[in-house]
């Protein structure tokens, strides 16, 4: 997003907006029992860059990436961190990377001239399968439903947003027809924070939400021919305001998280929750995450349902689907996170190489569900 690149490139609810309907309340946990309490568990990266792209392939592989033109991966569980260098690219921002499986990855580089580039053995070899430098061009993230359908989203040209789209598994990229690309409001854009702010599900189902003058959330439902577009409650009228990341655990249970970034201690209009799929949304606002976020992820196979948050001053958990949240011991200075499909591990980078991999309570996915 062009206001903040130099920075972002950067519920208990007891009342509900007026302009949000009310929905029913997600399940309540009043407290959590020290069995069900999450812990980071701090690795090393061997790196000073600063991480904003997670994936995570299964409890021993994961793949990060960053500033400096830095992608790292794991294949022992975050023991060792080797760096898998691109040729040429030590200039660039790779903020978002999607892993298809251990050795196929796709790595997205933001400014001018975007690229996106692919592995299929490691990180041992790159291939750059996008690239444009039309003036003004700037990817913000990046998702993929399966092995082969994905999308990346980019601040608005010639008013619109921009989208990409793969059916190859990331080969191939190509832009959909203009007319269907939504519009923007004037000085509305994505935030390149995390690469959370885009998510696609399979059925063509795809959501990004935006900030600034106009906080909003986007949904498609028919792989991206037409929007259904709706106001975010989270923070927004400036530059530094707005939604940074969505997660939704189903066709229903939804969470966005963000606020202001040039406040990052302030717990103010920054997550919502909805139980409709993201027709109406409700404001945490009984206990709020602990500061600015910039992403949010369901852990899957989790009962009760856990969700966490990140952000530059902390992180956070819920057990009763967002509705409340509680600080995490730990480090700060987080950026994404990232959590595998099976639910047996996740990760969250940010600052410095920051790399923290999230003991979770009751071992794997599976042992949760009894």
């Amino acid at each position: 997003m062009h206001a903040i690149r130099p920075f972002i490139l950067g519920l208990l609810a007891v009342s509900t907006l007026s302009a949000f309907p009310h929905q029913s309340r997600p399940e309540q946990t009043t407290s959590s029992p020290p069995s069900l309490i999450p812990a980071w568990e701090i690795q090393a990266g061997g790196t000073d860059a600063s991480l904003r792209g997670i994936s995570v392939v299964d409890e021993l592989t994961a793949w990060a990436s960053g500033s400096k033109g830095t992608v790292l991966r794991t294949t022992d569980g975050g023991k060792t961190w080797p760096a898998k260098p691109v040729p040429a690219a030590v200039n660039i921002d790779f903020r978002d990377i999607e892993a298809l499986d251990a050795r196929t990855a796709i790595i997205m580089g933001i400014g001018r001239p975007a690229k996106i580039f692919r592995t299929t053995d490691g990180g041992g070899s790159w291939v750059e399968v996008y690239g444009n430098d039309r003036p003004g061009i700037f990817l913000d993230a990046m998702a993929f439903a399966d092995a082969d359908n994905g999308w990346a989203a980019g601040d608005p040209l010639d008013g619109r947003f921009f989208l990409l789209r793969t059916s190859d598994g990331g080969r191939t990229w190509r832009e959909p027809p203009e007319q269907n690309r939504p519009a923007a409001l004037e000085g509305e854009g994505l935030f390149a924070a995390s690469g959370t702010c885009l998510e696609v599900r399979g059925g063509g189902d795809i959501r990004f939400c935006t900030g600034g003058p106009a906080s909003r959330l986007f949904h498609s439902r028919d792989d991206g021919r037409t929007w259904s577009i709706r106001d975010s409650p989270l923070l927004s009228g400036q530059p530094s305001y707005g939604t940074f990341s969505l997660s939704f655990l189903d066709d229903t249970l939804g969470l966005i998280v963000g606020g202001d970034y040039r406040n990052e201690p302030a717990a103010v209009k920054n997550a919502a929750w909805t139980s409709d799929g993201g027709k109406t949304w409700t404001l945490v606002e009984s206990k709020p995450p602990a500061g600015f976020r910039e992403s949010i992820a369901f852990v899957p196979g989790t009962a009760p349902v856990m969700a966490v948050s990140v952000g530059p001053s902390g992180s956070d958990y819920s057990l009763d689907r967002g509705a409340s949240w509680t600080p995490l011991s730990g480090p700060s200075g987080f950026h994404a996170l990232g959590f595998a499909r099976s639910g047996k591990a996740g990760w969250a980078v940010g600052m410095g190489g920051l790399i923290a991999k999230l003991r979770l309570p009751g071992g794997s996915a599976e042992s949760r569900k009894h």
